[in-house]
């Protein structure tokens, strides 16, 4: 098993044991289930934001992007752990807003990240990709070039993320690698 594939196992069974949620849920569409995969609980955790920055880190570079970043909130961890592993030590880091301040630089995209900069989109769990592709484009219409676009986890959308971002969509994981015996499969 190569190093990277004992990383995605690691970072897999860390989302087994932290981050996944037996019981009713609302999704953020409205649609309720019985499971959930909230992916902060293992990315905010030392071994959970190494694996998940190695990851992304690596899936940068073959991509040739030198930053990495999304929707506020969601990807600002994942942007972190890219930078902060040995991996990450080249990358920049960016976030987009959802609204543009009317004060300061008032920017869309905010970070270590130019316009013609090659970047990586990166979000944490995507269900119908609305906010992906929200980011994605705000990104392009910035003046940056979007190298791949790339999730935790994948419930659906993958399809539309990757024509709407003109880019290859990939995940690190799938609900099948966390919780392959769930009920609805």
């Amino acid at each position: 098993m190569t190093d990277r594939e004992q990383t995605r196992q690691q970072l897999i069974g860390l989302l087994r044991e932290h981050s996944l949620v037996l019981g009713e849920v609302t999704l953020s569409s409205g649609a309720k289930a019985s499971y959930y995969v909230d992916a902060r609980r293992t990315v905010m955790r030392p071994d959970g934001l190494k694996a998940a920055g190695t990851l992304i880190a690596l899936h940068a570079h073959e991509l040739g992007a030198t930053a990495v970043g999304g929707p506020v909130m969601a990807a600002i961890p994942l942007a972190c752990a890219a930078i902060a592993v040995p991996e990450g030590k080249d990358l920049g880091g960016f976030f987009v807003r959802k609204e543009r301040k009317a004060h300061g630089l008032q920017r869309w995209v905010e970070g270590a990240a130019e316009p013609g900069d090659r970047v990586l989109v990166v979000e944490d769990t995507v269900t119908t990709g609305g906010s992906t592709i929200s980011a994605s484009e705000r990104v392009r219409d910035e003046g940056f070039e979007i190298a791949g676009v790339l999730a935790d986890r994948l419930a659906g959308g993958g399809e539309k993320i990757a024509a709407e971002a003109g880019a290859p969509y990939e995940t690190l994981t799938t609900i099948d690698d966390i919780y392959p015996e769930r009920p609805d499969k």
